[in-house]
């Protein structure tokens, strides 16, 4: 498949599209990936922010793998539970929101300066969209961070996720920051030794 053709509409349905509230309704308190991957994802995170930063974790849960040692400023989490959002230490302050409902971030222009999403990107169906109101809530010199690996659930992740090979993946989720409007664009592979892979695309606003 070349992804610089339009990508088939197929590729962004699920095996299940009753609404996203119903799956997300009860909370779920695990890691979606494992621990060697969670560190190496926080080690990156070391490099990604600075001190002081006003950070978004969009698509989030009841944990952001922050570093504990590096002070924050505003440190807001979008997600599909309430639970996790309010059992999540590091949030200043959360929203509950369906993305594929309403695609629009519900924050005021140049409000973060870094944004991450985490192993999250799959479920959604209008990416671009997202990830334009994404650079609309970054700050100049904001960056995005996108973290991808291997799993997912089947039922809620775009049929483009669990039918392309990673590679293509990869390239799907940069073609839509890149026509979401970011610049330098980089991918950045930390997959630890005999774990989770650990993907990441990295964008300047």
């Amino acid at each position: 498949m070349n992804i610089d053709k339009p990508v088939p509409e197929a590729l962004y349905r699920r095996a299940d599209e009753s609404a996203d509230e119903l799956f997300y309704r009860e909370p779920r308190f695990v890691a979606h990936i494992d621990a060697a991957t969670i560190a190496a994802l926080t080690e990156f995170y070391r490099e990604f922010l600075t001190p002081g930063s006003d950070v978004l974790d969009l698509m989030s849960s009841w944990i952001s793998h922050l570093p504990e040692e590096i002070p924050l400023g505003r440190v807001a989490g979008l997600g599909m539970n309430e639970a996790e959002l309010v059992a999540n230490p590091r949030l200043t302050d959360h929203l509950v929101q369906n993305l594929n409902d309403e695609p629009i971030l519900p924050y005021p222009e140049q409000s973060f300066d870094r944004v991450h999403i985490v192993v999250s990107i799959q479920y959604l169906i209008n990416p671009e969209a997202v990830l334009s109101s994404v650079r609309q809530v970054l700050r100049n010199n904001g960056a995005v961070c996108i973290a991808m690996s291997h799993r997912l659930f089947p039922t809620k992740a775009i049929m483009a996720f669990q039918e392309l090979p990673a590679a293509q993946r990869v390239a799907l989720v940069a073609g839509h920051l890149e026509r979401a409007g970011f610049n330098d664009i980089a991918f950045i592979d930390r997959s630890p030794v005999n774990a989770d892979p650990l993907w990441l695309l990295v964008a300047q606003r």
